[in-house]
């Protein structure tokens, strides 16, 4: 009867289906390769649901702050943590390239290497310098935004209704009563797709063995190895430094999202999880307020297992090519991935897009050397989704704490009874009540008040 029962919770399924997955892969290789589709549509699934996700929740995030002075403190101080997030994650994959040396030996001759698959990832390269990467943010019309479901545009809009929604007072209820309505018929939509994740996961993860094979980890086991390591590090060492030292356990919140962790690492996407991650970070204490700015903002601006694949995968190809790069060299890199780490956010791939954008613009390392590493990429991008996930998790608790928007006691309580709410429970929870317009003072009213 318990194992019955076990297996109805997602957590258990997606297990079944990796597991199963990979039996298929490497068993039947041209079947599991053939089941592609359904990894793929249930990314497609979920990718549609994305925007309207995000808009519904940072317009009601920011109605229920308020205050525009505290809204802004709010993301100055999350902007702040993601870069130097960042920056570790970018000085971690570079040690562990150093330390390791996965690419020295291979004495590769950049001549001989196929220049046509940076060219065919680089039509998608994300934008180039700090203006256009600005102006990229600005959607071509308002709701041109929510057509090409990238996170970034979407929350430009989001950011200003909810502002507009502010400012007029009781006439904006309608309005923000018709966004929260909306929003929980978007949460009880998504709970039906997430019932697919098994599904999904299994078809991902067979596409994955059996386009690739096993085998096909050996011949670059050690860049895998190293990649590894390097995320392993990063989440336990630096983001459980900072949890504990904001009085959580990192282990914890580890398995208060193990059900979330395994569908990305099933899909290697972390956007399926987004609208869980939205309702259980609110469960475990944090205002509604403060995640619907946080995480969204995160999934753009704190890749960090991206920024970890940039400077490891970039120095491999060095060491590969056997390319001595200067210590200013390697700093107008560390520079430059700062900003395509965080340019490649909503883009398919979007690891291996920004390791070629970056390559496009470093004069000093061939970009046809991501040929080398091109047919295990897969293998390194569940990792990458994984600790870009964790780690905006962690984050947005940690800017809860500081801007004493998080129940503590809930917070503990949550965390340490290991209780997980299910899928079903996640559906029938009470809606959350929208924020009382009627309490914040119009322009109007402001100017008569003063």
């Amino acid at each position: 009867m318990k194992i019955v029962k076990l297996t109805r919770t997602l957590y258990v399924q997606v297990l079944i289906g990796l597991a199963l997955g990979i039996a298929v892969g490497h068993w039947w290789p041209d079947f599991g390769a053939n089941l592609k589709p359904l990894g793929d549509g249930f990314v497609k699934l979920v990718k549609m649901m994305i925007a309207p996700v995000v808009f519904c929740t940072i317009v009601s995030g920011i109605t229920s702050l308020g205050d525009s002075k505290e809204i802004g403190k709010t993301l100055v101080k999350a902007m702040g943590l993601f870069y130097v997030l960042t920056i570790l994650a970018l000085l971690t994959g570079l040690a562990a390239v150093f330390l390791l040396q996965p690419g020295a030996g291979m004495n590769i001759d950049p001549t001989t290497l196929d220049a046509s698959v940076a060219a065919k990832f680089g039509k998608n390269a994300p934008p180039q310098g700090f203006v256009e990467f600005v102006l990229h943010i600005v959607p071509a019309s308002f709701f041109g935004a929510f057509a090409e479901g990238e996170v970034l545009p979407v929350l430009l809009l989001a950011v200003l209704c909810g502002f507009g929604l502010t400012r007029i007072g009781r006439a904006g209820e309608p309005m923000l009563a018709g966004i929260d309505s909306f929003s929980h018929v978007l949460f009880a939509a998504f709970g039906f797709i997430m019932k697919l994740a098994p599904l999904g996961a299994f078809g991902a993860m067979a596409f994955t063995v059996g386009k690739y094979g096993i085998k096909s980890i050996g011949s670059l086991g050690l860049l895998i190895g190293t990649f590894y390591v390097a995320c392993g590090f990063f989440v336990a060492v630096v983001l459980g430094l900072l949890a504990k030292l904001h009085g959580f356990k990192l282990w914890q919140v580890l398995r208060y999202f193990r059900e979330e962790l395994l569908v990305v690492l099933g899909t290697s996407s972390s956007e399926p999880v987004l609208p869980r991650l939205l309702q259980k970070l609110e469960r475990l204490g944090c205002k509604k307020g403060v995640v619907g700015l946080v995480l969204p903002t995160g999934y753009s601006f704190n890749l960090d297992g991206t920024a970890i694949y940039l400077t490891l995968a970039s120095m491999f190809i060095a060491q590969a090519c056997n390319i001595h790069l200067s210590v200013g060299q390697i700093a107008a890199m560390l520079g430059l991935m700062l900003l395509t780490s965080k340019g490649a956010a909503g883009v398919t791939g979007s690891g291996f897009v920004a390791l070629v954008a970056t390559l496009t613009v470093m004069p000093d390392l061939p970009v046809a050397g991501v040929a080398l590493i091109v047919g295990i990429d897969r293998f390194m991008s569940e990792a990458r989704a994984l600790t870009s996930t964790i780690s905006n998790c962690v984050a947005c608790i940690v800017v809860s704490i500081w801007e004493k928007a998080c129940d503590r006691t809930q917070l503990a309580s949550e965390l340490g009874s290991g209780y997980v709410r299910t899928e079903e429970a996640l559906e029938h929870d009470e809606p959350m009540p929208a924020p009382n317009l009627a309490l914040v003072p119009s322009h109007g009213e402001q100017q008569h008040a003063a």
